[in-house]
């Protein structure tokens, strides 16, 4: 009888030796889905939660070191879950199987308090450890989470961007702060680096030219970070970039790719990691048959929202397009139409619209709820502001800044016209600027009408911060509705903003 169990004991340790000896951990990632959870969202460019969760749960069963991680800008962006302020969307990511996830900036659109709720609903671990309360500077999620798969240790912990603090209306973060993510990652990998065989940091960063922080900037700036999952730039990275021995991941946006990082381990060491994107076709191809449960719990979110989202609201003549790096960098159609409905319903001398609050095309015929909550899904309200001409200049100068790098707080304007050369510094590139066809008096004052996001200091627009408000409005989709049906969409077309040189646009855009 000794001898059999000493077998057995002996048996087990060698299968556990092989474990150990050789694995693989697979990092299912996805980031940026803004609620597009369903296969026809996006003009059925998104993959479908219930397609993702398919193939996931099918790895995981022939492979339990796998995980899937979620980057954040996940509770808000389509109408069906705005609706219910993120909490329709907690029981799909509970089914779907998510492992952890971290706050993108719209992850606190509906407020702190509110995301803080929506995370005590979660299965898993919501993970951030730069966001405290200001109250007492304790962290408001969970840091971090050891992870034990298949042999492996492996650490995760959450970054949320510090540009949260005016990357959603600022009155939503009042209670929070954002720490230095380069210090405060310094701090997670002293902690967890001696206790782990994969180290990741989970974070809504990105990797766009006009943010002071990036994820190859804590990758450079840090040594002891195996993968980070990254989001918050909307960058598809097929193969991942690397930064010293840092690999960086992201899978783009709105679901249209499941990212896959593959980390080979042997004797609790890394020798090998890559990174792929898989669209639809090879989601599909790992499992064809969409979970089921979560397509059952879709059709009840559906048919609760579905009676309001339908009602036809306004008709437009043409299609027009939100395409992301168009109304981020340049001036558009749908752009135009929201400033001019601004300036309309306020009686302003000028209006303002910022391209990343417009977040899908304007159909062309019948308009529906579902269609202008979903190009302004953000729930912004109008208001009136008197602003004195020089720091219309100031304001103006501001949307231009980082031009060529796609920025959310680039203008389309109503009531003025200006032009601007990219090739001279920040700051100094507006030239000729008209307010209803009269130059700019830097010194009178005007009346603007802009979002309450930005009257707070959205988009790092400080110098909108403290204007007398003398107007408030509804809300951007009622008002768009509104405008489309009294006036239509004539004088639209582009041609208020001049760009006086062309510049080299950046490849990773």
């Amino acid at each position: 009888m000794f001898k059999k169990f000493f077998g057995v004991l002996i048996a087990l340790m060698i299968f556990n030796s092989a474990i150990c000896a050789a694995a693989e951990l697979v990092i299912f990632h996805t980031n940026d889905m803004h609620s597009r959870i369903q296969d026809t969202d996006d003009r059925s460019a998104s993959a479908g939660l219930a397609e993702m969760a398919a193939a996931v749960k099918t790895v995981k069963a022939k492979n339990p070191a796998t995980l899937w991680l979620d980057a954040g800008d996940t509770f808000h962006g389509m109408p069906i879950i705005t609706i219910s302020k993120g909490e329709s969307l907690v029981p799909l990511l509970n089914t779907a199987g998510v492992d952890a996830m971290t706050a993108g900036n719209h992850d606190f659109n509906y407020g702190s308090a509110q995301l803080e709720r929506l995370a005590k609903q979660l299965k898993f671990p919501l993970l951030d450890a730069n966001v405290v309360r200001k109250s007492n500077g304790k962290t408001v999620f969970k840091p971090y989470k050891i992870f034990k798969v298949n042999g492996i240790k492996v650490g995760v912990f959450g970054l949320s961007t510090p540009e949260t603090a005016y990357k959603t209306n600022p009155k939503n973060v009042t209670d929070v702060e954002f720490l230095n993510p380069v210090d405060v990652s310094k701090e997670m990998i002293k902690k967890l680096r001696p206790k782990c065989d994969v180290l990741i940091a989970l974070m809504h960063m990105g990797v766009d030219a006009s943010s002071e922080f990036t994820s190859e900037r804590i990758a450079r700036e840090t040594d002891g970070i195996d993968l980070i999952v990254d989001g918050h730039s909307h960058t598809a990275l097929p193969e991942g970039i690397r930064v010293k021995d840092t690999l960086i991941v992201q899978a783009g946006y709105y679901e249209h790719f499941l990212g896959r990082a593959t980390i080979e381990v042997e004797n609790h060491k890394i020798v090998s990691k890559k990174a792929e994107l898989l669209d639809s076709d090879e989601i599909k191809a790992i499992c064809p048959k969409p979970d089921k449960q979560i397509l059952d719990e879709l059709k009840d979110v559906n048919a609760k929202a579905e009676k309001m989202l339908n009602e036809v609201v306004a008709h437009s003549d043409k299609q027009l397009s939100s395409e992301r790096l168009l109304v981020r960098r340049n001036e558009s159609e749908l752009g135009n139409l929201a400033a001019d409905s601004f300036r309309w319903t306020a009686k302003s001398d000028i209006a303002i619209c910022n391209g990343g609050g417009l977040r899908a095309d304007l159909p062309a015929g019948d308009v529906r709820r579902r269609d202008t909550m979903a190009i302004f899904p953000f729930g912004n309200t109008l208001r009136v502001a008197e602003i004195k001409g020089s720091v219309v200049r100031e304001m103006l100068e501001h949307s231009v800044e980082f031009y060529p790098a796609s920025f959310g707080g680039f203008l389309d304007v109503s009531g003025l016209t200006f032009s601007y050369d990219p090739s001279k510094p920040g700051k100094h590139r507006v030239q000729d600027i008209f307010v209803n066809g009269q130059p700019l008096d830097e010194n009178k004052t005007y009346t603007i009408a802009l979002a309450d996001f930005q009257t707070a200091g959205g988009d790092d627009y400080t110098m909108l911060k403290g204007l007398k408000i003398v107007g408030e409005y509804g809300t951007f989709d009622e008002i768009l509705a509104d405008y489309l049906n009294q006036v239509g969409m004539s004088g639209i077309e582009v041609g208020r903003i001049k760009r006086l040189v062309e510049v080299p646009i950046p490849d990773k855009e």
